[in-house]
């Protein structure tokens, strides 16, 4: 049975992780950590403990003390987030990856790191863009996810880490509330859409970014730890997408169930210029041919999942 740790899990991808990982794996072979206390709901179901991830100190006695050999590392400064405070966003993604991959390196861990498609940059190919491709980033978070990716084929080429990871697309979820990011729309207006019957969009109405539906992007992470190493040719990381959304496309789906929902625009130039820098489309054949990837949520089934959990909740 595998002992997990999980950083960042008070997170948009950690809320959901923690508990399917604890009902995989069994609830007291998963730890949540967090640099907050994140409430009963986490804390009681399973083992929890306060941790800085770039402290790697207190990193390394908290994997020895659980017996830790998987390393889910999810703390991170999002793109918009980054871009306010780029040096922070460094020190936080580089130097905690850092402290993670050393730990690893020293107790024989695996290590599951997400990359992003903040990876790319405006010279990418935008439709499709390739598994292998270009890759400079306009942002201090997409440098990070570069680098990142450049750092965890390192350890596992020189030191034999089996580090493993996904770039991910915008990913929408009715858990934890958008955390700085460039597709936090895709979110949110799922939120004023109930609560309000309105949104106001910060990208242009016909942006398309790639998106996924955090339960596609959970079976992504539970699947790509658990596929067999030696068919894994790139590691670190790979293309996975579920549907490409612009924000009037979006809406049109939300209008099949709110009828009168209406969607303005006051655009932010500094979201839009970074979204304007990353892929249309990205092509995720590698990973559907290496470990056997493919979503189960289109746009209109995830739009109609995430209006009746927020219908239902609110």
């Amino acid at each position: 049975m595998k002992h997990i740790l999980i950083t960042g899990a008070g997170g948009q991808i950690g809320s959901w992780l923690v508990p399917r990982l604890r009902e995989l794996y069994g609830e007291a072979n998963v730890v949540a950590t967090d640099l907050r206390d994140l409430g009963t709901e986490v804390t009681e179901a399973g083992p929890f403990e306060i941790l800085d991830a770039t402290d790697a100190n207190a990193l390394a006695q908290c994997v020895i003390r659980h017996r830790v050999d998987t390393v889910y590392h999810l703390a991170a400064l999002l793109s918009a987030t980054g871009e306010q405070n780029p040096k922070l966003a460094w020190e936080v993604n580089m130097g905690s990856l850092e402290a993670v991959l050393e730990v690893a390196r020293e107790q024989r861990c695996a290590v599951f790191t997400p990359s992003s498609i903040g990876a790319f940059g405006p010279d990418t190919p935008k439709n499709p863009t390739p598994q292998d491709t270009i890759m400079r980033p306009a942002t201090m978070y997409g440098i990070t996810k570069v680098a990142g990716e450049l750092l965890c084929d390192y350890y596992h080429a020189r030191y034999g880490v089996d580090t493993r990871g996904l770039r991910f697309p915008g990913l929408i979820s009715y858990g934890a509330p958008p955390g700085g990011g460039t597709t936090d729309w895709a979110v949110d207006i799922f939120y004023k859409a109930v609560s309000e019957g309105r949104y106001t969009c910060f990208l242009r109405s016909d942006s398309q970014l790639d998106m996924m539906y955090m339960p596609d992007a959970i079976d992504a992470l539970v699947g790509i730890m658990e596929a067999n190493p030696d068919k894994l040719v790139h590691r670190n990381a790979f293309n996975v997408t579920a549907m490409q959304l612009t924000p009037e496309g979006l809406a049109d789906e939300i209008r099949k169930h709110i009828p009168d929902f209406r969607i303005d625009y006051d655009v932010d130039p500094v979201r839009q210029a970074i979204a304007d820098s990353w892929p249309d489309r990205i092509d995720d054949s590698a990973a559907r041919e290496e470990w056997g990837w493919g979503p189960n949520f289109d746009g209109a089934t995830m739009a109609a999942d995430m209006l009746e959990h927020l219908t239902n909740t609110d």
